[in-house]
């Protein structure tokens, strides 16, 4: 078997026997690559060249995660959730399910608007979240349908309209490559097609979607009320009274972190600045702020180590040569079977996307060897296109490794109840990642 189909299913079988993600992914890198022929040394060489690329990500969640701590420490949390609590005492006629739409809801919106409106990507998820977990704890919403709905909502937007993120990806990074790759068969791809393309695969996230929230984790699902951050260093009194002024200062820290990334295309300095606005607040003493800095820095911590070993992963991935190989063996046992074309084409972008964990560092490694193969069989631009999206796309939402899992772990786990893969991953590779592979095929094989 390819060295990197072999890689893939020794990560994903550890990350689902509960074996540390990063310990999962730097054995499944040895495998891969001493399968694949290469020497220890340059197994190491291309898995440390691969880990400075995740490093920028991994210092943007710890300082995210110190401004959510910081926040958390101001009784925001608290107070959030005696507000919505109050407001259903005495209203018998709410039933408290109305108030869980209205949540997912709000979080699907916010999480839309990051990607589109407001091109922030995950920096709003350990800023929004934590915050939120008592009152899903009140509600006992369960947590997998939270996962499903932020996993949805920062992806399935990027892939379809052509705004913010989505410009990038769907312009800049999946059309740019797919011309490159069809400029010497001579296919054009149009631009305003893109999105067209990918509207069906997108419907079946939808269908996904719909499904996570209204049946599988429709059901209540009972958390403990835990602190967020380092329960022996947060304090048992009730709320702060804030006074005016100090709410002014907290509502422009979560502007300035949002603001400061917009302007710099940095979630790292968003953090520290928002951080920093709020540390003027005198909602924590100025002498604790390098605990807190450590507290969300620790909260974070596992994120940022996937993340950077993820980078790792894929490094050595791309060192072993096999990736163009596992395309051209598919391709032999194809034939001329057009629909089973089409199927391996998605099953094979699943694993290499899964190994990589970004959509976007896929493509160009997708278009360069699915555009000549999937027009050599007689698919149309239009479905070329969607095949192309569609397999890039697949990993982003079921992948241990993509910050579209990790992300919602991120802020879901802030009080140590949310498990990464059996939580997040496991419930977004169920309800997005089958959609994709049959939405995507009906897409190619219509279109």
């Amino acid at each position: 078997m390819n060295a990197v189909v072999i890689a893939i299913l020794v990560m994903v079988t550890l990350s689902l026997a509960r074996i540390s993600v990063v310990f999962s992914l730097i054995v499944a890198a040895l495998v891969g690559g001493l399968l694949s022929g290469l020497p220890v040394a340059e197994i190491m060489d291309a898995f440390n060249e691969g880990l400075g690329k995740g490093a920028s990500i991994a210092l943007a969640y710890a300082a995210l995660g110190a401004f959510a701590v910081a926040l958390a420490r101001s009784g925001v949390t608290e107070r959030l959730a005696s507000f919505i609590i109050g407001r259903l005492k005495g209203q018998e006629n709410l039933p408290s399910k109305w108030l869980v739409w209205a949540l997912l809801g709000a979080i699907l919106l916010m999480a839309i608007s990051s990607q589109n409106l407001i091109p922030v990507h995950i920096a709003f998820i350990p800023i929004l979240i934590p915050p939120l977990l008592v009152v899903m704890n009140r509600l006992q919403l369960d947590r997998r349908a939270v996962a499903c709905v932020i996993t949805f909502g920062i992806t399935a937007p990027y892939m379809l309209l052509p705004v913010g993120f989505g410009a990038i990806f769907l312009n800049d990074i999946l059309l740019s490559n797919l011309n490159a790759s069809g400029e010497e068969l001579g296919v054009q791809f149009e631009a305003a097609r893109v999105p067209f393309a990918m509207l069906l695969p997108i419907a079946g996230m939808a269908l996904g979607l719909v499904v996570a929230v209204f049946f599988s984790y429709r059901k209540k699902r009972s958390y403990q009320d835990r602190s967020i951050g380092d329960p022996s260093k947060q304090k048992a009194a009730e709320p702060l009274h804030l006074k005016p002024w100090q709410w002014l200062v907290l509502i422009g820290s979560i502007l300035a972190a949002l603001g400061v990334q917009l302007g710099f295309n940095s979630m790292v300095l968003g953090g520290l600045a928002g951080f920093a606005l709020l540390s003027f607040s005198g909602v924590f003493r100025w002498r604790e702020q390098d605990d807190l800095f450590t507290e969300g820095m620790r909260m974070m911590a596992l994120v940022g180590f996937i993340m950077i070993t993820a980078s790792g992963f894929a490094g050595v991935m791309q060192a072993t040569g096999e990736i163009p190989q596992l395309v051209e063996s598919s391709v032999e046992v194809i034939g001329d079977n057009k629909g089973l074309a089409a199927l391996i084409m998605l099953l094979v972008g699943l694993f290499i996307t899964m190994g990589i964990g970004s959509s976007f560092s896929t493509i160009p490694i997708i278009a360069a060897l699915y555009v000549p193969l999937a027009l050599s069989f007689g698919f149309s631009p239009l479905a070329t296109i969607a095949l192309v999206g569609t397999a890039a796309a697949l990993g982003d939402a079921g992948s241990p490794a993509s910050d579209s899992t990790l992300g919602p772990t991120a802020g879901l786990n802030a009080d140590g109840q949310h498990d990464h893969i059996w939580d997040s991953v496991v419930p977004t590779f169920l309800h997005y990642n089958i959609p994709l592979i049959a939405f995507g095929w009906v897409a190619a094989m219509i279109l």
